[in-house]
């Protein structure tokens, strides 16, 4: 279990939340073995996912943020989790996919000269992003370490495409589908270990869930429904039955990183944190 106030977000976009409990079997070996916790979240609606991006690194929904749609391509006006660790002296990171740059960094994205920041300033201070959804995993998690290891971040945010990418190859009831959540809780159970051992906190969920159409946006508990897991020393191990609203994911990570959440977020309502 964790020791201090360090954080790893892991944000595996388009996991459904039965397609998780089925499948992820490192990530349940935690939970059974008392070293994390699930939940269930309800996504907001409408469950696509730049809109969700927004919610989960802001706390506000989308008729507030104003993000409601994939195509409205501008930066965020809210104060999302990478203004407040800056503004709480906190260093921050990420290994993300461009829309990520585009709500937080620089809009619109620029292959050319917006892959990769370095510099430590702004509100992002520290990111490597791609902008093919079949960027591979693999890769993604080599710059998410790489990251870790040259910038030390307090938070460090991972956003992770090829779940989402390959439900809408395959629909969300597919070989496909299934097989790529499995390789994504293979690729957790080779790195977590060292991250938790290394005394960070970790929290893995997802924007939204997939359909059989291969698609999402409506109000299903296919396109709604996703896990959070939490490997953190301040909250019980175990499985929570209540429904958690996406809209409490953030203030759950200021709380995780031990800073005040903004004024727009909720009230945190997630029981037996410590």
């Amino acid at each position: 279990m964790s020791t201090n106030d360090k954080l790893i977000f892991i944000m595996i976009d388009g996991l459904r939340f039965d397609t998780a409990v089925d499948n992820m079997g490192y990530l349940h070996h935690l939970v059974e073995k008392g070293q994390a916790s699930r939940f269930k979240v309800i996504s907001e609606v409408p469950s696509m996912s730049r809109p969700l991006y927004e919610v989960l690194l802001t706390g506000t929904p989308p008729y507030q943020n104003g993000i409601t749609s994939n195509q409205i391509v501008r930066g965020s006006k809210e104060e999302s989790i990478f203004h407040l660790t800056s503004k709480n002296g906190l260093k921050n990171a990420t290994a993300s996919y461009h829309w990520v740059s585009e709500l937080y960094h620089s809009a619109p994205f620029n292959p050319m000269t917006d892959r990769i920041k370095l510099d430590g300033n702004g509100t992002i201070q520290n990111g490597i992003f791609y902008w093919e959804d079949h960027y591979p995993d693999t890769h993604l998690f080599a710059d998410a370490n790489y990251m870790k290891i040259t910038k030390d971040p307090d938070f460090l945010y991972i956003h992770s495409m090829n779940v989402d990418d390959d439900g809408h190859k395959y629909t969300a009831d597919s070989a496909g589908y299934r097989n790529r959540v499995i390789a994504v809780d293979v690729m957790l159970a080779s790195i977590l270990p060292d991250w938790i051992a290394e005394g960070y906190q970790i929290i893995i969920s997802a924007d939204h869930g997939m359909n059989k159409d291969g698609q999402h946006g409506g109000t299903t508990k296919e396109d709604r429904e996703v896990p959070l897991f939490v490997i953190s020393s301040k909250l019980e191990a175990g499985i929570y039955e209540e429904e958690v609203p996406q809209l409490q994911i953030a203030p759950l990570v200021c709380k995780l990183l031990n800073i005040q959440a903004s004024p727009a977020m909720q009230a945190l309502t997630i029981p037996d944190l410590m």
